[in-house]
């Protein structure tokens, strides 16, 4: 908790509410049957869903800032995400769509009328931002579900096409050189909000090292699928061989090929594959496989962050660091793919504005970067109150993820922050680049 920081309550009011309109947008062309969905391991039910973000609302605001009634009666039992397993979540007596619509208007009308009657201390504001954040990362998971399911490409209730880039930007190949030295990887105290896993900024030795200017494109990870890479054992780790078997994966997942030709199913639908897009919904043991085939390898998480971050014309010694590749000036459409601004992936050589400053273009936005390293705590981790599940549960299982995607919000994203999911899977908008050996 950043315990110096608070934002005025009209600010926080706005956020919430621009949250709350991208979940509704994200759900409102959904019939019953579609709330529900089919059962899969890596999915929720989206009706289940909504009610967890809002409970997450009352429970880690208006409960920490001392209502003692929940709002709705028996919302423990049905949205605690620790203490209902996942199958279960199908064969609840869930409200219903209006009946959990209304639910969520309660609990934000009581948390608008809290910021309206007074300004909010820097525990307050962090209790809000932390129940804004995390519906923030649902609205990502609702997009991805919605493309799992294969449900149509969701509809905003305002402009997000908006963003100006150079329209077929095409590739961008070539790697940049990164000098070694002593980096400090993590947040610094002085950043306003950052999440547990975060904390805080510690030395790693780093040597010299090579990494690509963009992430792996379409048309690179179709010459590696079409050279037999799924079939040849060679390239893929036990892990890897592992997941293959049993997965019987052959292309990426929401690819098929037409004839001669590859195509992309974009939501519901099918589309010539474009060659310049980042690839999109790779696992990390494909990533890792294709960087067998092509003699390269993953960067590491360090190596990742000190690309996007540090100054080049001071040296990787110096303390201070950009929040975001090109600088500490907040994300706009010009900087990044974020936000929904183009549902969907552009050209890997978009947004040269962006660019960090050793040259790596797009290490926020578009689609999430696999690194190497596994997700464990910085030295001298503490969990961060009241939610002290957010990381501490996942460390050792998961791969650690990097830099955002189109789908995510530009409010949340910055260099230091680290994403995590389990190596197989491939529903989420993730992709990578690669570094030379």
């Amino acid at each position: 908790m950043t315990e110096k920081f608070a934002l005025p309550a009209a600010t926080i009011i706005e956020m919430l509410k621009d949250a709350r309109r991208r979940t509704l947008d994200l759900v409102a062309d959904l019939n019953d049957e579609q709330l529900m969905g089919p059962q899969l391991d890596m999915v929720n039910p989206p009706l289940w869903e909504i009610g967890h973000v809002i409970f997450f609302h009352e429970l880690f605001v208006l409960r920490e800032l001392g209502e003692k009634k929940l709002l709705l009666k028996g919302a423990e039992e049905l949205y605690d995400s620790f203490e209902v397993v996942h199958d279960d979540r199908w064969q609840l007596l869930l409200p219903t769509k209006e009946g959990t619509l209304a639910y969520a208007q309660e609990v934000q009308d009581r948390m608008i009328q809290r910021l309206e009657s007074q300004e909010p201390s820097a525990k307050e504001t962090y209790l809000y931002l932390l129940a804004l954040l995390h519906e923030d990362m649902h609205d990502e998971a609702f997009t991805y579900t919605r493309q799992t399911l294969e449900y149509p490409q969701p509809k905003y209730s305002t402009n997000h096409t908006a963003g100006k880039f150079e329209a077929g930007a095409g590739a961008l190949p070539g790697d940049v050189e990164i000098p070694g030295g002593t980096y400090m990887l993590g947040a610094v105290p002085q950043q306003p909000f950052v999440f547990d896993n975060e904390k805080w900024a510690h030395p790693v030795e780093v040597k010299p090292f090579e990494i690509a200017r963009a992430a792996v494109t379409n048309s690179e990870f179709a010459e590696f699928a079409d050279a037999g890479g799924y079939e040849r054992e060679e390239f893929w780790s036990y892990g890897g061989r592992t997941w293959l078997k049993k997965s019987g994966a052959k292309q990426p997942v929401y690819w098929r090929q037409d004839g001669k030709n590859w195509q992309r199913r974009h939501f519901d639908t099918w589309l010539p594959l474009e060659e310049n897009l980042a690839v999109i919904h790779i696992n990390w043991y494909e990533a890792e496989a294709f960087c067998k085939w092509a003699g390269r390898r993953l960067p590491t998480e360090t190596e990742w962050e000190l690309a996007a971050s540090a100054e080049p014309a001071s040296g990787v010694q110096k303390a201070e660091k950009r929040l975001y590749p090109w600088g500490n000036e907040s994300a706009t459409s010009e900087h990044a793919n974020l936000d929904s601004n183009f549902i969907g992936c552009v050209d890997v050589g978009a947004f040269a504005k962006g660019d960090s400053g050793f040259g790596c273009r797009q290490m926020i936005g578009n689609v999430w970067e696999w690194t190497a390293s596994p997700f464990y705590p910085f030295p001298g981790y503490i969990v961060d109150q009241p939610y002290r599940e957010y990381s501490a549960p996942w460390f050792g299982y998961n791969k650690v993820l990097r830099g955002g995607c189109w789908a995510t919000r530009s409010r949340l994203i910055r260099n230091t922050y680290r994403n995590f999911y389990l190596p197989h899977r491939r529903d989420v908008f993730a992709g990578f680049r690669t570094c030379a050996k």
